[in-house]
């Protein structure tokens, strides 16, 4: 499906002029972009810009009020939340969420919860489609331990582990579902500066290993400027840049927007870059 998506050039996430209003208040203002297949998407703005609440309505979590979002050629505006990771949209969150008894790798397999097909009769018999099951649950573990670092950690609970490794953990546990497109919401919040380098490395890695988007909301700027294939601004709700990295760090209204200029010195520090 994803190739045949791919292959007619439709995206695979399409965000059309998508507006959001709580109240009186609009927190979404026609907002447009596209991610394409295999492409690393940054999501910049000021706080309160509307990041959080693009995320949120992609991954079903708010309604928008106008406008569409489609994944891979159709919308999801319908889509309950528990079918958004069996759809092929993964999510992290700002806050890292896990079952602090539990071990690295029983919070990793958590993600793959969709992915089982037999029922309660196939289970209670241990029929062959649940071995096979759990043959592959344990091969995709392995891999995405491997991939993150994490098989020297796998058996100890996860409260007692450094806040970094918790992160990976929890992006883990969003590999596990083998996601289409994955939402990365503020993944390097709370880390140092080489722990921020080593997650800019594995986006990329992860890109390149499993062939899936990303869409990050970052407010490391370096970062997303260093991994992005594109990259997308928003102020006020509203879009004010789309483009390759170079483009928008060079847009007045991104400039204005992070350093508070006027337009016209905006202009010339645009000019001047």
């Amino acid at each position: 499906m994803a190739d045949d998506v791919a292959r007619a050039g439709v995206p695979l996430l399409s965000v059309q002029g998508v507006v959001v209003r709580f109240g009186g208040v609009v927190a979404l203002a026609g907002v447009s972009f596209d991610v394409g297949h295999k492409q690393i998407c940054g999501l910049i703005g000021p706080n309160g810009s509307g990041k959080t609440t693009c995320f949120n309505c992609i991954s079903a979590i708010y309604r928008y009020t106008e406008g569409d979002i489609l994944f891979e050629g159709k919308s999801i505006h319908n889509t309950a939340r528990y079918r958004m990771a069996p759809l092929g949209i993964g999510r992290t969150f700002q806050n890292v969420a896990l079952f602090r008894l539990l071990t690295v790798r029983d919070n990793i397999l958590v993600g793959a919860h969709h992915l089982a097909r037999s029922g309660f009769i196939a289970n209670a018999f241990r029929l062959p489609i649940v071995r096979r099951e759990e043959a592959a649950a344990r091969a995709k573990l392995r891999d995405v331990l491997h991939l993150l670092a994490l098989e020297d950690v796998a058996h100890l609970p996860v409260g007692g582990l450094p806040f970094g490794t918790q992160k990976r953990v929890e992006l883990g546990r969003a590999l596990m579902g083998e996601p289409k497109l994955l939402l990365l919401d503020e993944p390097a919040g709370g880390l140092n500066h080489s722990e921020v380098d080593e997650l800019s490395g594995l986006i990329q890695q992860i890109r390149a290993h499993y062939g899936m988007s990303v869409l990050v909301v970052e407010h490391h700027m370096s970062m997303v400027m260093a991994i992005s294939d594109k990259v997308v601004a928003l102020e006020f709700g509203k879009k004010i840049a789309d483009g390759t990295p170079d483009e928008v760090r060079r847009e007045p209204e991104v400039i204005r927007a992070y350093l508070g200029e006027s337009e016209e010195e905006a202009r010339q520090h645009a000019g001047a870059a």
